[in-house]
């Protein structure tokens, strides 16, 4: 496995700092499961794929065996043709990703199940904007509840989300300190939106992709 610059995979993951975060953005295929997860972990762990055993939480992420006894944590978010996976030393970290596209029922659903000021926000938003600014409240809000180790089950209505030019504001969250947490915009093409959230401390986020097999 390694990028696009042709770098082994292996080499970056040796230079994981704590106060960072990877994101890895790969092209993907659904027949491929979570091949490329494993992969990925491996090379994180220093094995094979084949020893990478990974369980799922009561509410379906998907996390590391505790036979691996690591520091590792991760997730990871498909849409179309492309993945995301973040990882990190100590901090549990959600992520999101959506292929834009128009989305004519938008307002329909934030009226059903998103925050109130969220929905106005979307509500004053003209036509052609709204597809874009609801994928990317949909995905902050995912990128938050999947560091939380919850879905969507838990309630879209019970987090806010504020879009600035300049970032995502996460400005409530249910049961916890919003303050606490770190949300940001992915840097991704003009053909994807995503997010990634975590509970903690600001981190770098360095970016790597994958070089295509």
């Amino acid at each position: 496995m390694k990028t696009v610059e042709g770098q082994p995979v292996t080499k970056v993951a040796e230079h994981l700092r704590p106060d960072e975060l990877h994101i890895w953005r790969m092209v993907y295929g659904h027949h491929q499961g979570r091949e490329p997860l494993r992969e990925l972990l491996a090379a994180y762990l220093r094995c094979d794929a084949g020893e990478v055993q990974l369980i799922e939480s009561e509410h379906g992420r998907p996390e590391l065996a505790s036979v691996h006894a690591s520091s590792l944590f991760f997730n990871w978010s498909h849409s179309g043709d492309q993945a995301v996976l973040a990882i990190g030393i100590d901090v549990q970290p959600g992520i999101d990703i959506e292929r834009l596209r128009p989305r004519p029922r938008a307002l329909e659903i934030a009226q059903r199940y998103f925050d109130a000021e969220e929905t106005r926000a979307l509500e004053a938003a003209g036509e052609e904007a709204r597809s874009a600014a609801f994928l990317e409240l949909w995905t902050a809000k995912e990128a938050v509840l999947k560091a939380l180790g919850r879905g969507i089950a838990f309630g879209l209505h019970r987090l806010r989300i504020a879009i600035q030019s300049d970032r995502l504001h996460l400005r409530w969250l249910d049961d916890d300190d919003a303050q606490a947490w770190q949300l940001c915009r992915l840097t991704l093409d003009a053909a994807h939106i995503g997010a990634i959230a975590w509970r903690g401390g600001p981190r770098t986020l360095r970016y790597g992709t994958l070089a295509e097999r």
